[in-house]
């Protein structure tokens, strides 16, 4: 998804609204879900959680593609590499931490 992030021509800005969006609704379903303990409702939350994670990969990358500008200083530069990298470092670990299901 990443790689379709980057080369894709389509705008992936305005998904982004709606994958945080449904960030936070995977945040308060697994709250509910502490005290329902409900194994169907983990297995929903976990779906969601990659489906999720996995277009916010691709919305990332193509931010970070759009951020780059070649005239910044090296300081900038180097804080938006530190950034990028970062919130697709988020992205890949919860992406990961979501795919495994007890």
């Amino acid at each position: 998804m990443s790689l379709y992030g980057y080369v894709t021509k389509k705008d992936l800005s305005r998904f982004g609204s709606f994958l945080f969006m449904g960030l936070l609704g995977i945040v308060i379903a697994s709250v509910v879900n502490i005290f329902l303990k409900s194994t169907g409702m983990e297995f929903i939350i976990s779906v969601l959680g990659v489906l999720i994670f996995t277009g916010l990969t691709a919305y990332d990358t193509q931010r970070i593609k759009e951020l780059y500008y070649e005239h910044d200083s090296s300081e900038v530069q180097s804080k938006k590499a530190v950034m990028g990298a970062l919130a697709l470092y988020l992205d890949f670990i919860n992406l990961f931490l979501f795919c495994y299901v007890s």
